[in-house]
């Protein structure tokens, strides 16, 4: 078994342990923590991308686990809703892990940012939307809406990961008329069986780095559990505020990254025909 410690200083250690409970906070309320957690995976000496990405898996899963107890304890969640969408987007996940070994991100990242930056303007400018829960459809038309959502999401986490939770809270809002702090509560749910369905593929593939997954799995329960009490105390108003600014540093931060990807090789490309 790898644990991932073997050429780690106590100085890496300590900032995934910041990292991971700075997450563990940030996904119980809004969603987005992996914007902070993989990066910090990927400076560990000799890990892989895949190794990564398997275990920033293995470490949120527990704190989303964490978040959705303590949600359910003070929360009233729509279990039905909550469960059937978190059932499709396990399957969705799993086919979009086995994508992440055959496809490189970067192809995904230009649609991604102005996904988020249309779901920055629409919160922006609606600053009625989430207030309170009003369901748009009911019967068979809430639970296809419901799949329909979970589907390209639980893709999408299992293909990338940061940001799952925003796209996810967003679309409750929007799509199905929740609340902020329920779309939190049930983005949860459905966050833990994305991540689930996730590993299914990678722990057969032996990716996963034990000792370091675990240990960011410890930080991320602290903070998943100290986010969702803190969102249940504070409320929509909250939710809404730290919503926009994780969507606009995942915006700043991916366009940067879509940029030095793209825009600088295109640069190079031009200076070597000229």
């Amino acid at each position: 078994m790898i644990s991932g410690f073997e050429n780690i200083t106590v100085a890496t250690i300590l900032l995934i342990l910041v990292a991971g409970f700075a997450a563990g906070w940030i996904d119980a309320v809004v969603g987005g923590g992996g914007l902070i957690q993989l990066p910090i995976m990927l400076m560990i000496p000799g890990i892989t991308p895949v190794q990564a990405l398997a275990s920033n898996k293995l470490g949120s899963i527990f704190g989303t686990a964490t978040s959705s107890v303590t949600y359910y304890r003070r929360v009233k969640v729509d279990l039905r809703t909550a469960l059937l969408m978190a059932a499709v987007a396990l399957l969705g996940s799993l086919g979009g892990a086995v994508v992440a070994t055959l496809l490189p991100v970067a192809v995904f990242k230009p649609v991604i940012v102005v996904a988020l930056l249309a779901v920055f303007l629409f919160t922006a400018f609606k600053p009625s939307i989430g207030n309170t829960t009003e369901p748009l459809r009911s019967g068979r038309k809430h639970y296809v809406v419901a799949c329909a959502i979970a589907a390209p999401i639980g893709f999408y986490d299992g293909l990338i990961g940061p940001g799952t939770g925003s796209f996810l809270v967003i679309a409750l809002v929007s799509l199905m008329g929740y609340a902020f702090l329920e779309a939190s509560a049930k983005s949860k749910i459905i966050n833990l069986a994305t991540n689930a369905g996730a590993l299914m593929f990678f722990l057969p593939n032996g990716s996963i780095l034990w000792g370091v997954g675990l240990l960011l799995g410890a930080a991320n329960m602290a903070g998943g559990y100290l986010g969702a009490r803190t969102a249940v105390k504070q409320g929509n108003k909250f939710i809404r505020v730290v919503f926009l600014v994780v969507v606009l540093v995942l915006i700043i931060k991916l366009g940067i990254d879509v940029w030095n990807e793209n825009g600088l090789a295109a640069l190079s490309t031009n200076m070597l025909r000229s």
